[in-house]
């Protein structure tokens, strides 16, 4: 297995940072409706940094981040479409809270240095 290297030298915002950004924004744009642009600019800006961060320890956090938000925009559609028949309602407080929970437990890797994984 090949060891993941932290950056040397970094210009601007580092990647580190950019990672902390990319789950506040994601964290912000959560918490309502109105917010909802900053889910959306945080995916944007994963997908457009996520070459820069291919074999760094920050690789596994984009991922991890993609995956919540397809995921999780998977199952709030589906909740929303159950809302007809009364039990979406359910379904989308599930989504929410396993949403929070991917955030939570990719953001407290990200701080202790580790990469989110879906085993631990």
């Amino acid at each position: 297995m090949s060891q993941l290297q932290q950056p040397e030298h970094e210009t601007g915002l580092s990647l580190k940072n950019l990672t902390h950004a990319i789950y506040a924004l994601f964290s912000v744009g959560i918490v309502g409706a109105v917010f909802a642009l900053a889910v959306i600019a945080a995916v944007v800006v994963t997908y457009y940094k996520r070459s820069e961060v291919a074999g760094t320890v920050y690789a596994a956090h984009f991922d991890w981040i993609i995956k919540t938000f397809w995921w999780g925009l998977l199952w709030l559609i589906v909740s929303w479409v159950l809302t007809l028949i009364f039990i979406g309602w359910i379904t989308g407080l599930l989504a929410l809270i396993w949403i929070y929970y991917r955030l939570a437990k990719g953001w407290l890797a990200h701080f202790a240095g580790k990469s989110p994984s879906a085993d631990a």
